[in-house]
């Protein structure tokens, strides 16, 4: 069932991004450097992603914010449930 209107591409990747944030905000995290990297070419892919040119209006960004959330939420409950 599909959850969501985004590119899937699109939506993974800033998925991985929200999911790197809580790694970088625990004291002392292991791998800062790798970690901000990773997290700074996803949201560069995301920022220059083809569908906000073609498909997506300026409200486009805000929604895929929540969408990413939700998705990260569902795999979470998926890891949990296995």
């Amino acid at each position: 069932m599909e959850r969501t209107a985004f590119p899937l591409d699109l939506l993974m990747a800033k998925t991985r991004a929200t999911a790197a944030y809580p790694a970088l905000a625990v004291p002392r995290p292991v791998h800062t450097a790798a970690l901000r990297c990773a997290l700074l070419r996803r949201e560069t892919f995301v920022h220059h992603h083809p569908c906000w040119t073609t498909c997506r209006s300026a409200g486009g960004r805000a929604e895929l914010r929540p969408a990413a959330r939700a998705e990260l939420t569902h795999h979470e409950r998926q890891e949990m449930a296995a």
